[in-house]
C-alpha cells in the first residue's frame, strides 16, 4: 500500500472538512528541511505531537508544580495532568469549530514546557537571577520554545512547526481576554522578534498566529479555574460556600460545572465568527472567579510556607552551578546531567548564564530539591543521591 497516497486523501479530507479559518496541515511552516515528516506517512501536527509527548521536556511535567509546591496530597493536580486537560477541553471546542485537532493537541501538551520548579513562583525567582546576571526576563513561553529548538535532542532541537512554537510563545494563561483572533501571516523571523519582544516586555500581549493557538490559549484558563478551587477546597483553603454568589449561579459551584458551561458558552460566542471569544456575561463572571482564585488561592500564605527556602536554594543552585562551568568542575551534575553530548552548536553559541538558565528551568521539583541536598550535605556519602 502507498501510505504516502493515502496520506494526500486524508489531507484533501481534512481540507474539505475543516472551516476556512482552520489551519490546514499541509500549511505546516518547518525551521529546517525534514524529509521524515514530507515522506512519511503522518500528517504534519501529528508529528509535532508526537515530537512533544517523546520529548525528555514533556517526561519532566510528572514532576512539575502547578500550583501547590511541597504538599503531601497525591490527589492535587501537577503540570503533567493540566496540560492534558488543556488539550481535552481544547479539543472539544475544536471539534465544534471544524479547526484542526492535530495542531490544537501539539500545542497544548507543549504550551508549558519551560515552566521552571515550582511553577510561577520558580519563574519569578528565576527572572530575578536572570536579570542580575545579564540576561532578559525569564519566561517560560520563551523557555519552551527554547527548549524545543535549542536544547531537545542534546541540542539539535525537534524542528517543530512555526504553528506549533507560536502557540506555545502566545499562550499567556495569565492574560484575561474576552475575545482573541489570530495574527496571522507570521514566520520565523516574527517569532523571533516576539520573543526578544515578550522578553524585553513581558507585559506585552502576543497574539497566536492560528485559530487553534487562540483555542488553546482561551481554554487553559478553562481548565485551571475550576480545578483549582477544587485542590484549594481539598487542602482547606476554602470553601464552595466562599465563591462569589454571581459565579456559582452562572457558572456553578464545581470544576465539572464551570467547565461545562464555560466551554458551551466559548463555542457558541465563537461560531462563525474568526476569532475565539466569550460572552460578556460570562467573560465577568471569568475574571471575577480570576480574581477570587488569585486573592484566596495563589497568594495564600498558607500555600507559601516555603518559598523563602525555595528562593534560598534557587540562588545557592544558580550561582553554584555557574561557578562549575567558569572553573569546569566536570563531576558537577551541569556537566554529567546535562551538557555531557551536547551539540558543539548548544557549546559554542550559549554562554555560561544561559546554560545555568537552561538547566535549572528543566529540572523537576524533586531533581530540584535533590541537587540542593547535594550541596548542603556532605558529599562523603556516595551512593545516597542519584540523578
Amino acid at each position: 500500500m502507498d501510505l504516502l497516497k493515502l496520506r494526500r486523501e486524508i489531507e484533501q479530507e481534512e481540507d474539505a472538512a475543516l472551516s476556512r479559518t482552520a489551519t490546514r496541515s499541509t500549511e505546516a511552516i518547518r525551521e529546517h528541511d525534514d524529509p521524515r515528516v514530507e515522506k512519511g506517512h503522518r500528517l504534519q501536527f501529528a508529528v509535532d505531537t508526537d515530537r512533544i509527548l517523546h520529548s525528555l521536556a514533556y517526561t519532566r511535567y510528572i514532576d512539575k508544580t502547578q500550583v501547590f509546591s511541597l504538599i503531601p496530597n497525591d490527589h492535587l493536580t501537577h503540570r503533567v495532568l493540566h496540560v492534558q486537560l488543556v488539550s481535552k477541553i481544547a479539543r472539544t471546542v475544536g471539534r465544534f469549530l471544524r479547526l484542526n485537532l492535530d495542531l490544537i493537541e501539539a500545542i497544548a501538551l507543549g504550551h508549558d514546557l519551560g515552566h521552571p520548579p515550582f511553577g510561577h513562583d520558580g519563574e519569578r525567582i528565576l527572572t530575578q537571577l536572570c536579570s542580575e546576571h545579564g540576561l532578559p526576563s525569564f519566561l517560560h513561553s520563551v523557555q519552551g520554545v527554547r527548549f524545543m529548538r535549542y536544547v531537545e535532542k542534546k541540542g539539535k532541537g525537534c524542528n517543530l512547526s512555526l504553528q506549533v512554537l507560536d502557540g506555545i510563545l502566545c499562550h499567556d494563561g495569565e492574560a484575561h481576554n474576552r475575545t482573541l483572533a489570530p495574527q496571522w501571516g507570521k514566520d520565523f523571523a516574527v517569532l523571533e522578534r516576539e520573543m526578544t519582544l515578550k522578553q524585553s516586555d513581558p507585559s506585552v500581549d502576543l497574539q497566536p498566529m492560528t485559530m487553534e493557538g487562540c483555542v488553546v490559549r482561551m481554554c487553559d484558563v478553562v481548565s485551571y479555574i475550576g480545578r483549582d478551587i477544587e485542590d484549594a477546597i481539598r487542602l482547606g483553603l476554602i470553601t464552595r460556600q466562599d465563591i462569589p454568589d454571581s459565579c456559582r449561579k452562572t457558572l456553578g459551584e464545581t470544576n465539572g460545572s464551570i467547565v461545562y458551561a464555560l466551554v458551551e458558552d466559548m463555542i457558541s460566542s465563537s461560531l462563525g465568527q474568526g476569532k475565539i471569544a466569550f460572552s460578556k456575561g460570562i467573560a465577568r463572571n471569568l475574571s471575577e472567579l480570576r480574581e477570587f482564585n488569585y486573592q484566596r488561592i495563589y497568594m495564600n500564605p498558607r500555600i507559601k510556607t516555603e518559598s523563602e527556602r525555595v528562593k534560598r536554594l534557587y540562588r545557592a543552585l544558580f550561582e553554584g552551578f555557574l561557578e562549575d562551568l567558569e572553573t569546569e568542575q566536570q563531576g558537577s551534575r551541569i556537566f554529567t546531567d546535562f551538557l555531557n553530548g551536547m551539540s558543539r552548536s548548544y557549546i559554542e553559541n550559549t554562554g555560561h548564564v544561559e546554560m545555568v538558565r537552561d538547566f535549572m528551568a528543566g529540572m523537576t521539583d524533586a531533581y530540584f530539591l535533590r541537587c540542593g541536598e547535594e550541596m548542603f550535605i556532605p558529599r562523603e556519602l556516595p551512593g545516597k543521591f542519584s540523578g
